[in-house]
């Protein structure tokens, strides 16, 4: 069963993408935050194994573009989908350039949100990337 980091800072939306995950056979981790995602990930001996990580952009402490930047670096096979309730233009398309495979604009709407995860699921799988986050 793939495993997707959910990191938002706001409960409902993490509540809502969670069940629209786990009812397609997901299994999901939940994060508050950039730090608090990066902890989960590095936490135990070994990092977390996850599939995908669906990212928020305005939180507090580490946010979205800092936490997307370090799994960039440190775990570059996991995809990156990035929702946020502030579209923008000029970081959309730089996030993408830098990896980000889709850009989801809140309210989430089930199909996008599910065929975005898919399809990166799918892209990671096929590249090989292996078991590690």
């Amino acid at each position: 069963m793939p495993r997707i980091l959910v990191i938002d800072d706001e409960q409902d939306i993490r509540a809502i993408v969670k069940h629209h995950l786990v009812k397609a056979n997901y299994e999901v981790v939940e994060a508050e935050n950039g730090e608090q995602a990066i902890q989960k990930i590095n936490e135990g001996d070994n990092p977390l194994t996850i599939d995908t990580a669906i990212c928020d952009i305005r939180m507090p402490k580490i946010n979205g573009v800092e936490a997307i930047s370090y799994f960039r670096k440190e775990y570059p096979t996991v995809p990156v989908i990035v929702i946020t309730g502030f579209p923008d233009t000029n970081l959309a398309v730089s996030l993408m350039k830098k990896g980000v495979k889709d850009y989801i604009v809140k309210p989430v709407e089930k199909e996008k949100l599910l065929a975005a995860v898919k399809k990166a699921v799918s892209e990671k799988a096929q590249s090989g990337g292996g078991l590690m986050a």
